[in-house]
């Protein structure tokens, strides 16, 4: 480790005064408030962990806010279980997929999960009491077109209330929603213990 001396102590915390003073003046230019479109999306893992951690957040804020799964619904899910064991009074949770395409091999049933699950995700969304409304996996809907990205894209923009949050997570975002989003996210596989080492799915860490 090299040695730090005094001189090198002043210089970096006359550089960190620099940094706080500029981010200072940046921060007070930004006072705007708005709900946000919200994208997770890529190849990589954690789209839905980071979904469902925002949405612990803003049950620690005291905000009402409610969950829809769209496609992996039936699977077992202990993010989903906590926040019906414990938050049920602030937090709607509604599991409306029956589980990965190609478990349930049956087109015309995957599209009428996804409507049922729209339909209620617009109640939801129209609720102004919701802050925000986590549409989970729901571009794996779209990717398949059990849904149409028009139209829910013009929904968001016409109908959303001003201050709720709308975050939509899943592989494979349609251009319609990465256009209209405030903040898009992609998560890019680098490496996998599946891929690179056989190692399954594990509790904690996948569900």
């Amino acid at each position: 480790m090299t040695e730090q001396t005094s001189d090198d102590n002043a210089r970096h915390a006359e550089r960190m005064a620099r940094v706080q003073s500029a981010r200072k003046k940046m921060m007070a230019k930004k006072t705007r408030t708005k709900g946000l479109i919200i994208v997770h999306t890529g190849n990589g893992k954690g789209k839905s962990s980071s979904g469902f951690g925002m949405i612990l957040r803003c049950i620690g804020h005291g905000f009402p806010c409610a969950v829809v799964q769209f496609i992996k619904g039936s699977m077992h899910s202990a993010d989903r279980e906590l926040l019906k064991e414990r938050f049920a009074d602030i937090c709607q949770v509604h599991v409306m997929g029956e589980g990965f395409t190609w478990d349930t091999q049956d087109r015309e049933r995957d599209i009428a999960a996804a409507r049922r699950a729209w339909e209620k995700a617009k109640e939801l969304i129209r609720d102004p009491l919701n802050r925000m409304v986590l549409l989970d996996e729901l571009n794996i809907a779209l990717r398949y077109d059990y849904l149409d990205a028009a139209e829910i894209a013009d929904f968001l923009l016409t109908e959303k209330p001003e201050m709720t949050h709308v975050v939509i997570t899943g592989r494979n975002a349609p251009d319609r929603l990465i256009e209209i989003a405030d903040l898009v996210t992609e998560m890019q596989e680098i490496k996998h213990p599946f891929r690179k080492q056989g190692i399954a799915a594990q509790p904690g860490v996948e569900f």
